[in-house]
């Protein structure tokens, strides 16, 4: 297997280049194609590998399909195994790749009706121009949000605003040489003030990721001639991805939130792919809850995922849970 095979997502989120490019230079590759991530994508490496390939407490299955001219069907159903509640929907989604067009349409099983429209580099060059909406018709509740993204060599930005509510929220990413920085800002129109901020500095190298996460909120009052700012409880978090190998996977997350006793949350896992059809991951944390996930490709298209949680603290008590998931896609 080439080195080009196996590139991890560390390099392919910051290059933002498929994982089957042909380049076997990763410094080139990087030269080529430069446009950070985008903020919600950072620590994002570590993310997937910990939450990916465990459907625990439920039966998840996901069919997609794909027609001639694009249109992309895909069904998804999820059966909790302690209610025995299903919830799905019917996303449909068309492309016209030419014209930078994608219109993705979903229905819920408690009747929400999502729409999404996007125009990718039509009137500039790495500009997207989205509208979310999203219609519950048993209330009339109803919501809509416009978006921007424009990302250039070197730079990730992305706004959005919420018509309706009108909250607009800000985010960039800027990146050189593996380091990333970002920040977010959340902004209340009406009430002309900031009610929430994040910020984020992260590292790509070929074989690892890391990342670390700041957010906090803050309230302002205004009265006469003064005014109060005050912050609220802040959250950091830390996380570490590192392919060891092009078979062997590992990531972990530190969590501090100070409404926790400043405790801190930690979380360990791995994954090791068995051969190019099977793969199996494991991760810990430390309450002791031990997560074991196997995937196994049965045919091109049909894939399963068996997975089970272990509370190691209390092995002789109900307090464990297992799952299975299939994918069907042609």
């Amino acid at each position: 297997m080439t080195r080009s095979a196996w590139l991890p997502p560390s390099k392919q989120i910051f290059c933002s280049v498929s994982p089957t490019s042909r380049v076997s230079n990763n410094k080139q590759l990087c030269k080529m194609s430069s446009i950070p991530i985008p903020f919600n994508d950072l620590g994002k490496p570590a993310k997937d590998l910990l939450t990916k390939d465990f459907p625990t407490g439920a039966v998840k299955l996901e069919v997609k399909t794909t027609t001639p001219n694009g249109v992309v069907f895909k069904v998804t159903g999820n059966k909790d195994s302690k209610t025995g509640i299903i919830h799905g929907d019917l996303e449909t989604k068309y492309s016209d790749k030419k014209n930078g067009l994608t219109f993705t349409e979903t229905w819920t099983t408690s009747n929400h009706l999502n729409g999404k429209i996007e125009l990718e580099n039509n009137f500039a060059k790495g500009l997207k121009l989205e509208l979310h909406t999203s219609l519950l018709p048993s209330v009339g509740q109803k919501t809509a949000k416009v978006g921007v993204q424009y990302k250039q060599p070197n730079v990730h930005t992305q706004a959005s605003l919420d018509i309706f509510k009108t909250h607009f929220s800000v985010d960039t990413v800027v990146g050189r040489d593996g380091f990333l920085v970002g920040g977010e800002v959340n902004y209340d129109v009406l009430d002309s003030k900031i009610t929430r901020y994040h910020g984020a500095v992260g590292f790509n190298a070929p074989e690892y990721a890391i990342a670390v996460h700041a957010n906090n909120s803050l309230s302002i009052f205004s009265g006469g001639s003064f005014t109060i700012v005050t912050l609220r409880v802040p959250s950091f978090w830390t996380s570490y991805y590192h392919r060891v190998s092009s078979e062997i996977e590992a990531a972990g997350k530190a969590t501090w939130d100070s409404k926790s006793n400043n405790a801190v949350a930690l979380e360990v896992g791995a994954k090791y792919k068995l051969d190019k059809d099977a793969s199996a991951k494991a991760k810990i944390n430390n309450a002791g809850v031990l997560h074991l996930g196997y995937t196994q490709a049965l045919r091109p298209g049909v894939k399963v995922t068996l997975a089970g949680s272990i509370d190691t603290t209390r092995l002789n008590e109900n307090a464990h849970k297992v799952g299975l998931s299939f994918v069907l896609e042609n």
